[in-house]
C-alpha cells in the first residue's frame, strides 16, 4: 500500500483517487474550491482545501509522504504550471502532471516530470483500438513495438487449442495464462484447450499479434 496526493479533484483527478482507493492505496485529495473538497471527504483518505500555486502552502503537505503527486488541474494551464514548478522546487521525486494541450505538454515537459498524461487523446487511441480489434479486452504497451493483450475467446474458438491458435506464427507470442470464471491457470502449453468465454493473456509484438487477429474475430 502506498500513499499518493492528487491536486486537482475534477472528473479526472477524482477518477484516479478513487480508483488508488479502490486498489488499496490511500489519497490525499487537494482542491482549492472548498465546496469540492467537501464534497469528497468521506471518499478519500484525506481532502485538503489548498491553493497549489502557492509553494509555501504545498510545503505544508508533507508530500514527502507520497509515492507520487499527480497534478490533475483540468483548463487552467497557469495554475497547472505554476503548481508543478512549486512541486519542482519543492523536490518532490515523482510528478505526474495532466496536460490538456500541446502548448501545456512542451511547458511541462521543460520542467522533467515523470510522465505528462494526455487522457483525451491516450482514452482515444484505447477506444480506436477496441474498434479495430473488438476481440481484445484491454491491453498494455511495453514499449518498443511490445504487448500485452486479453483475447475473449469467442465460440468458433471453442476446443481449439493453444498450439492451434497460435500456428504459422513467425516471431514470438507467449500465452501468459487463462482466466477461466474464478479459475486461473498459468502452467500452459501447446494442448492446453480453449473455451467459450475464456480470457486468454498473450504478450507479443504487434506485428504478430495483428497477425494472427482475424482468427479472433
Amino acid at each position: 500500500m502506498a500513499h499518493f496526493t492528487v491536486i486537482g479533484l475534477g472528473r479526472f483527478g477524482i477518477a484516479a483517487s478513487l480508483e488508488l482507493i479502490h486498489l488499496g492505496h490511500t489519497v490525499t485529495g487537494v482542491d482549492s474550491n472548498p465546496k469540492i473538497a467537501e464534497k469528497y471527504v468521506e471518499h478519500l483518505s484525506e481532502t485538503v482545501v489548498c491553493d497549489s500555486t502557492d509553494e509555501a502552502a504545498l510545503k505544508e503537505l508533507d508530500l514527502a509522504n507520497s509515492e507520487a503527486v499527480l497534478v490533475a488541474i483540468g483548463e487552467d494551464m497557469q495554475s497547472s504550471i505554476l503548481c508543478t514548478l512549486a512541486l519542482k522546487n519543492l523536490a518532490v521525486p515523482q510528478i505526474w502532471v495532466k496536460a490538456g494541450t500541446k502548448a501545456h505538454h512542451t511547458i511541462i515537459s521543460k520542467l522533467g516530470v515523470s510522465r505528462i498524461i494526455h487522457p483525451e487523446e491516450e482514452m482515444g487511441v484505447r477506444v480506436a483500438q477496441a474498434l479495430n480489434y473488438p476481440m481484445v479486452n484491454d491491453y498494455i504497451s511495453l514499449g518498443n513495438g511490445l504487448y500485452v493483450v486479453e483475447i475473449h475467446i469467442k465460440a468458433h474458438l471453442q476446443g481449439m487449442s493453444l498450439g492451434q491458435l497460435l500456428t504459422d506464427i513467425k516471431g514470438a507470442i507467449d500465452p501468459l495464462l487463462v482466466k477461466r470464471g474464478k479459475h486461473t491457470f498459468v502452467k500452459l502449453d501447446h494442448d492446453f484447450i480453449l473455451h467459450e468465454h475464456d480470457a486468454l493473456l498473450l504478450a507479443g509484438n504487434r506485428v504478430e499479434l495483428k497477425y494472427i487477429a482475424p482468427r479472433l474475430q
